[in-house]
C-alpha cells in the first residue's frame, strides 16, 4: 500500500465516515447515492518488474489499501493473455486488433481480481463470513476464496439463474438460497451484514453505488497487464462490457496510475457495451448522478441492467469514450463468431465488447490502424443452456458413410 493515501467520496470528496458499503452521508442528504474512492498518489512509482517475486494480481500490491501484514486470498488470480485477433481484425479492416481473456482466470472470470480483494479484506477486517447477492459469476468467484480463507459464505440468488450457475457457486460450499424476488435478495443480504457482521461482497444500496472501494482496485491491475503485454504502450480503445460499470471504473483507474508514474501521456478512450443504454444515456443527457433506463429480460444477464455507477459514467467521459449497446440477436452471433474464428468460447455477454467494436467500426468512430483492446469477461461454458440456442442438436447415426452424408446434411447443412 505504497501509493494509498485514504479513501473519500467519488464526488464530493468528503472523507469517510461510517461504513464504506453504506457510501457517502454527504451526498446521501442531497439525494444522491455515491460510492467512495480509495486515493493513491503514483508519482515517483513504478511497476514492479515481471519476474517480482509476488504472483498475479499481488505483484502490484504497492497500487492496493491491503496493510502490509494482511493476508492475501490468492487462487492464480492475473496474468491472463492478450490475445491477437488477426480473423476478426481482417474482417473488420482494424489491423491493430487484441482481446484480453479474462476467461483465464481461476474460476473463468474478471471477478477473480476483485474477489480476492474482498476476501483478503475480509479476512483482515475478521468478519466472521461474507455474504453476496448475485446471479453467477461473482457468486462463484466469491465463493472460491472463501472456501480457501475458510470463511462461510452465504449467496442470495434468483429463481431465474442458471442451473449451471448455481452449480459453480455450491461446488466451492456455499450456502445458496433463493429468494422470490431481486429486490429480497438485498434486503436479507443486508440483515446478516447489519445483525451477524457478514462482510458483503457486492453492493447494498439501491440505486448502486458499485462494489467496495478497496475491492475495485483488483481491476487496475487488467490496465497494468495490457500495459505491459503492449510492450510498454497503452491501447487508443478500450471496450467493456459493462453491468453497474466496475470494471471499467477500475481499469480506468488503473490507467490514470499509469499517467501519474509518467508511463503514459493520454489515456486510451474507454468504451462501455451495454444492452440498456444506461451508461449512453445518462452521458448523452449530460447527467451527474446516473438516472436509471428502463430494462427487461435478457439473455446477457451478466450485463442486463439499466443501471449505472457516477464513477463509471464520469470514467467514460473524462477520457472522451462512449458508451453503444449489444442486444441478444448480436451477442449470440458473436458468441458463435468469436469461437469459430478464434478459438475463444466466451460467455454472451462477454461478446458485447465486440458486438460494440463491430458498430463503432461501421460508424467510423475508429480508425483501421488504431490499437484497439476488447475485454472478455467470462467463458461460454458457464452458460451452456444459452448456446444450446443456436448450435443444432446432435444427430445419431449408424457407422456408415450413408448415413454420416445424411446427417451431415440434414442436421449441419453442410454439402460434401
Amino acid at each position: 500500500m505504497v501509493a494509498y493515501k485514504g479513501v473519500s467520496c467519488a464526488r464530493c470528496g468528503h472523507p469517510l465516515e461510517g461504513a464504506y458499503y453504506d457510501g457517502c452521508p454527504a451526498c446521501k442528504k442531497k439525494g444522491f447515492n455515491v460510492n467512495y474512492e480509495t486515493k493513491y498518489d503514483c508519482s515517483g512509482m513504478k511497476l514492479p518488474p515481471i519476474s517480482d517475486k509476488d504472483e498475479g494480481i499481488y505483484r502490484f500490491k504497492d497500487f492496493f489499501s491491503l496493510p502490509e501484514n494482511a493476508p492475501h486470498v490468492s487462487i492464480g488470480e492475473g496474468n491472463t493473455p492478450l490475445h491477437r485477433l488477426d480473423r476478426i481484425g481482417k474482417k473488420l479492416g482494424l489491423n491493430n486488433l487484441y482481446m484480453k481473456d479474462e476467461s483465464k482466470n481461476p474460476t473463468m472470470s474478471h471477478k477473480d481480481r476483485m474477489c480476492s480483494l474482498i476476501i483478503s479484506k475480509a479476512l483482515a477486517d475478521k468478519a466472521p463470513g461474507v455474504v453476496i447477492s448475485s446471479t453467477g459469476n461473482q457468486g462463484a468467484s466469491t465463493s472460491a476464496y472463501c472456501s480457501v480463507a475458510g470463511l462461510p459464505c452465504v449467496i442470495f440468488t434468483t429463481p431465474n439463474v442458471s442451473p449451471s450457475m448455481k452449480t459453480w457457486m455450491q461446488a466451492f460450499g456455499a450456502f445458496v438460497f433463493v429468494t422470490p424476488t431481486m429486490e429480497d435478495r438485498g434486503i436479507i443480504m443486508e440483515k446478516l451484514v447489519q445483525e451477524m457482521g457478514y462482510a458483503p461482497a457486492s453492493g447494498l444500496i439501491d440505486p448502486p453505488i458499485g462494489s467496495s472501494c478497496f475491492a475495485v482496485d483488483g481491476y487496475k491491475t487488467i490496465s497494468f497487464e495490457v500495459f505491459e503485454q503492449l510492450g510498454g504502450k497503452a491501447p487508443d480503445w478500450f471496450i467493456i462490457p459493462i453491468s453497474y460499470g466496475d470494471t471499467l471504473y477500475g481499469i480506468s483507474k488503473g490507467m490514470h496510475d499509469l499517467e501519474d508514474m509518467g508511463y503514459i501521456s493520454k489515456l486510451p478512450k474507454l468504451v462501455a457495451a451495454e444492452v440498456f443504454h444506461s451508461c449512453e444515456n445518462n452521458l448523452s443527457a449530460g447527467n451527474e448522478i446516473p438516472v436509471e433506463q428502463p430494462s427487461k429480460a435478457s439473455i446477457q444477464t451478466s450485463i442486463a441492467t439499466g443501471k449505472v455507477t457516477f464513477q463509471t459514467v464520469r470514467a467514460v467521459r473524462e477520457c472522451g469514450g462512449l458508451a453503444s449497446t449489444s442486444n441478444d440477436d448480436e451477442a449470440l452471433a458473436m458468441q458463435q463468431e468469436l469461437a469459430q474464428t478464434e478459438g475463444v468460447f466466451a460467455e454472451v455477454s462477454s461478446c458485447a465488447s465486440l458486438v460494440v467494436l463491430k458498430k463503432l467500426v461501421a460508424e467510423k468512430k475508429i480508425a483501421l490502424d488504431e490499437k484497439v483492446v476488447v475485454l472478455i469477461t467470462s467463458t461460454g461454458i458457464k452458460t451452456p443452456d444459452v448456446t444450446q440456442l443456436y448450435v443444432p442438436e446432435i444427430p445419431i447415426i449408424k457407422p456408415t458413410i450413408e448415413d454420416y452424408k445424411r446427417a451431415m446434411a440434414e442436421s449441419y447443412h453442410h454439402p460434401l
